[in-house]
């Protein structure tokens, strides 16, 4: 067994001498239903994370992206999350059949701020809700429900230390290999490189719905 870390933090009290005691506003922006504001930020969001469990207590956190307004509100208490094409793993859809617990964040293109969302989830099928999170005359069969429990603001420090909308840390793509290549290193398909950029370049022009 490997030695533990000299300077490990072994409890919440030791954590806590590390720092000041959160702010009033901090403790207070917690709601258990989405309002306007976060609504209007759902409305906006083109790209969120999802956060799931396995039942072993592992944990996954996915991306997603779709034009904004794809992730429906349906009341202030209940979101709707479309299923797009995928590499049909199934990850977060079979940890949610399992485990409903779920985290969310959503970020909006050009706002510092984020939206954390956490509750329970349930994979729906067939459902007429659906309809509402076309694109492109594609409805889709599947998507996950979550029943909101507690939902808020974060502070945009985060997305403006990583200059996540600027142009500070872009770097140009071909700094890195290409993903097929990255792929291939990492698997052993029997795919060449070509062939694995080939098939993604295919599935990012004619299969994201």
């Amino acid at each position: 067994m490997s030695e533990q870390p000299s300077g490990q933090v072994e409890s919440v009290d030791q954590l806590r001498e590390f720092y000041d005691d959160p702010s009033l506003l901090s403790q207070q922006k917690f709601m258990e239903t989405l309002d306007d504001h976060c609504r209007a930020m759902i409305a906006r969001s083109s790209f969120y994370c999802i956060a799931t469990m396995n039942p072993d207590g592992s944990l996954d956190i996915s991306p997603r992206g779709d034009p904004p307004g794809s992730v429906v509100v349906l009341d202030p208490s209940t979101l709707l999350l479309p299923d797009r094409r995928g590499n049909n793993k199934l990850d977060s859809m079979s940890n949610v059949t399992e485990r409903s617990r779920t985290a969310l964040l959503f970020l909006v293109p050009g706002v510092l701020e984020t939206l954390r969302v956490t509750g329970s989830a349930a994979v729906i099928h067939d459902d007429p809700r659906l309809e509402a999170c076309a694109i492109e005359g594609q409805v889709p069969q599947v998507g996950i429900l979550v029943s909101v429990e507690k939902a808020c603001l974060q502070c945009g420090k985060a997305v403006k230390r990583g200059g996540l909308w600027e142009e500070t840390y872009r770097i140009s793509r071909s700094e890195l290999p290409s993903f097929g290549k990255m792929l291939a290193d990492q698997t052993d398909t029997g795919q060449t490189v070509e062939e694995l950029d080939q098939s993604i370049d295919d599935a990012y022009e004619n299969r994201l719905y």
